[in-house]
């Protein structure tokens, strides 16, 4: 099972995950034994020139011998991979696991000498919230209902999907989220993203009237004031959401500066949604501003989500897709050194990261959609995933593992550690609804809280709630009707076990098996290693071979019995299911 040759870009792989320009990091390789492997070469890529150097036994630890290499960060974002050389040949050891013939260079482990994202992010725990359906306060029913807006009967009245779906508004304002912050700091999240706070025509604000106020709709500037002090008493961050692909056509940009927008161009045909063309140094200039302004006080947000990152700045033979990120890269880090950045994709983010642009993305491609491929109801009352014309196909787990590391070695380590895990959000599907019942659901949250990245629940998921699509989704958090204490006890003992677990925050991953309906695989970090079992079915027992000898590992979650390692390093699991188990290695 774990017989095969490893690297990542972890802490007991890399030195220096960070360099400076110049900096020579030192980098490992380990070679477990059985693997036939007598010497490691190193090619890293500088100036656009590979370069091959040789490795050095550096350590023999238990089964494991260490190859040990130094690397120059000459580049900023310098490329490299192993050369193995074993008694049945080469192979190459990439981000995308070992191979017996050559791969491309777009699989090359990276080591990027850019400033990384906010430590604070790797240890994150992101809580979305789309304002209107969280919580009212008692304000929301003295505000006028404006010309554009329907208002819901109740808080209660069902969600109905359908053209007029985003006109219905339920009153949910910032001062509402205020006063339920119990329930984020109690679920043990950290960071709530809110979706946008902005003037608009529709109650998911992604048309913008405006960048320079919050909507009175949702309490106006003082509201967020507020909400940003309340947050901050109890140790919470707030990310805001901005859209730098369009904005609404009642934004007074639209009337006054026709040249900040493509002439008869639209986001997605939608004439409502007039297309930025950042040619405009003006338009730059006025972005700058805006991003600075809500992330400096009284509001102090922590950073950005930015809508649609992968089409901003495009449009035809125009793409300054990279100068734009950079852009207001330099604008967060210069009004809050410590800000995060990350940018929505819907699908392949890869070339687009690594830069001194997005810290990372929100990862549909390399996460959402395989776990939900691997975990999906047999019938779903959907079609496809975010717009994909075809039925959300049924994967196994290989498959789940095969997409995770096709998307991981198109990136570096540390964009997907930034990057966020996620279930679903307002623009999908519930994962209750996709996966069909809370058993399944448990795995798809023990994967979210256990694998790399930065995991984000859309309020609501913890509690059980259901949707098939973005606007049935949305529905608004029932405070005054039963939940799922199941599922939400669940949550809390993941997150907790995340934030108490340096091996689920920042160790590597080596998968152990994939097969079917079941999936292993190990977190290690320098301070500590776990293993993680994670079932979507009741089957056969499985055989794990590999493992520290002689040992006994302690269950952390889950509540199986502690795994007896034999002294050949092997040992069987229970074939129970769907479930999900956690042990530390000794």
């Amino acid at each position: 099972m774990i017989t095969r040759p490893h690297h990542d870009g972890s802490e007991l792989y890399v030195s220096d995950p960070a360099p400076a320009l110049g900096d020579t990091v030192t980098v490992f390789v380990r070679v477990p034994r059985g693997t036939g492997v007598s010497r490691v070469h190193m090619r890293w890529v500088r100036d656009g020139e590979p370069v091959f150097t040789s490795l050095r036994i550096d350590r023999r630890t238990g089964g494991d011998t260490w190859w040990r290499g130094e690397i120059e960060a000459h580049n900023p974002v310098t490329r490299y991979r192993f050369l193995l050389g074993t008694t049945t040949g080469v192979r190459w050891l990439t981000a995308v696991g070992v191979t017996a013939h050559d791969v491309p260079d777009s699989t090359d482990f990276r080591l990027v000498a850019e400033p990384p994202a906010p430590a604070w992010a790797r240890d994150a725990v992101i809580y979305q919230i789309f304002p209107d359906r969280y919580a009212r306060s008692p304000a929301a029913d003295l505000r006028e209902t404006p010309d554009w807006a329907v208002r819901a009967s109740s808080w209660d009245e069902p969600v109905e999907p359908g053209p007029d779906a985003v006109r219905v508004l339920y009153g949910g304002d910032l001062d509402g989220i205020a006063r339920r912050l119990g329930h984020v700091t109690d679920l043990g999240a950290d960071t709530i993203y809110l979706t946008p706070f902005f003037p608009a025509r529709s109650n998911h604000r992604y048309d913008a009237a405006g960048f320079d106020r919050v909507d009175p709709l949702l309490g106006g500037d003082r509201a967020l004031e507020r909400l940003s002090s309340a947050a901050r008493e109890r140790g919470l961050r707030l990310i805001g959401d901005l859209t730098t692909n369009h904005t609404g056509d009642a934004h007074p940009w639209f009337g006054r500066r026709p040249e900040f927008y493509y002439p008869g161009v639209f986001w997605l045909g939608v004439p409502s949604l007039p297309k930025l063309n950042w040619a405009s140094p003006g338009l730059r200039r006025e972005f700058r501003g805006i991003v600075q302004q809500w992330l400096s006080e009284p509001y102090g947000l922590s950073g950005w989500r930015i809508d649609v990152a992968n089409m901003t700045a495009r449009h035809g033979a125009d793409d300054w897709n990279h100068e734009v990120a950079a852009l207001l890269r330099r604008a967060l880090r210069d009004a809050r050194p410590d800000g995060l950045l990350i940018a929505e994709h819907g699908h392949d983010a890869t070339g687009d990261l690594d830069r001194d642009g997005w810290h990372g993305t929100m990862n549909y491609a390399g996460f959402t959609r395989p776990v939900w491929c691997w975990l999906r109801a047999e019938t779903v009352p959907f079609d496809g995933f975010l717009g994909n014309p075809e039925e959300l196909p049924v994967r196994d787990a290989g498959a789940l593992v095969a997409t995770m590391s096709a998307f991981a070695s198109q990136m570096s380590w540390r964009s997907w550690e930034a990057s966020w895990s996620l279930l679903g959000s307002h623009d999908t599907a519930r994962i209750r609804t996709v996966v069909g019942d809370a058993e399944r659901q448990h795995v798809a949250a023990g994967l979210l809280f256990t694998l790399p990245g930065t995991p984000m629940v859309f309020a609501g998921d913890e509690i059980g709630l259901t949707g098939g699509g973005n606007e049935s989704a949305r529905v608004p958090m029932p405070w005054d009707r039963p939940w799922d204490t199941v599922t939400l006890s669940r949550y809390r003992e993941l997150i907790a076990l995340r934030k108490s677990s340096p091996a689920l925050r920042r160790g590597g991953l080596r998968w152990v098996h994939a097969d079917g309906d079941t999936l292993v695989f190990l977190r290690e970090s320098a301070a500590q290693s776990v293993l993680v079992l994670a079932r979507r079915a009741a089957g056969d027992p499985i055989k794990l071979v590999g493992l520290p000898a002689d040992t006994t590992l302690e269950n952390l979650y889950g509540g199986a019995k502690p795994l007896h390692i034999e002294p050949d390093g092997s040992t069987a699991i229970d074939g129970y299911g769907p479930a999900v188990q956690v042990w530390a290695l000794p």
